[in-house]
């Protein structure tokens, strides 16, 4: 009878467990469907730039979905149960789109274009371009919520969206590479070297801004 027992709560945890990997196939399928959504907005946006034989304000669009220990880790660090519920409910970086620009003014022209549209929603804005984190690091984020049409139903996909210049994502692209074995140990002056290195660069990308903007008054 035990054994029998044993066997029965054996099954119905693979069941459970099963029944979890659909689900959360099927979330990831909707994130990225998110993901498509707007990435799609943004090449249609930048498209018409082209049309009218402007400057494009976008060099490039990156995008992902947060692997599934990552997922697990945050929800951890936060005290939530690793479940489908606490995944949508709580976490707003699942979906993640990089947008890439040239200028500082881009990002805003980007921001604006986006929010304009009226199947997007506003979640969360953080400016880390006017209040630069204690690091030097600088991006503007977004959290949006975009419909993701189904067969059946219309699920509110949130995605992050980080949009920064190409110095900006230089930056942080190497300050991440090199924390990313040392952590635990980063020498002693690193973290003032690399906030001077930020500093700079953001000083680059105003100067490069002023320089861009008197070509286009001469043109």
């Amino acid at each position: 009878m035990i054994e029998g027992l044993e066997i029965m709560l054996s099954e119905s945890r693979e069941r459970q467990i099963i029944d979890f990997a659909k689900q959360y196939r099927q979330l990831m399928m909707i994130y990225e469907s998110g993901i498509k959504q707007i990435t799609t907005k943004l090449e249609i946006l930048n498209e018409e730039y082209k049309v009218k034989g402007e400057r494009t304000p976008i060099e490039s669009i990156k995008s992902r979905v947060k692997s599934p220990e990552s997922i697990a880790g945050k929800l951890e660090r936060k005290g939530l149960e690793v479940s489908i519920p606490a995944i949508s409910d709580n976490l707003y970086d699942v979906a993640g789109v990089r947008v890439i620009c040239s200028y500082i003014s881009d990002i805003y022209a980007v921001r604006d274009m986006l929010l304009a549209q009226a199947d997007v929603k506003l979640i969360k804005e953080k400016d880390y371009i006017k209040n630069p984190k204690i690091n030097g690091y600088r991006s503007l984020h977004l959290v949006v919520e975009i419909p993701v049409y189904l067969s059946s139903v219309v699920y509110p996909v949130k995605v992050e969206i980080q949009i920064r210049t190409i110095a900006m994502d230089f930056w942080a692209s190497l300050e991440h590479n090199i924390r990313y074995k040392t952590i635990e140990n980063i020498p002693e002056g690193v973290e003032q070297e690399l906030y001077e290195c930020a500093e700079t660069i953001a000083e680059t990308d105003r100067k490069m801004e002023e320089i861009a903007e008197k070509i286009r008054k001469v043109l």
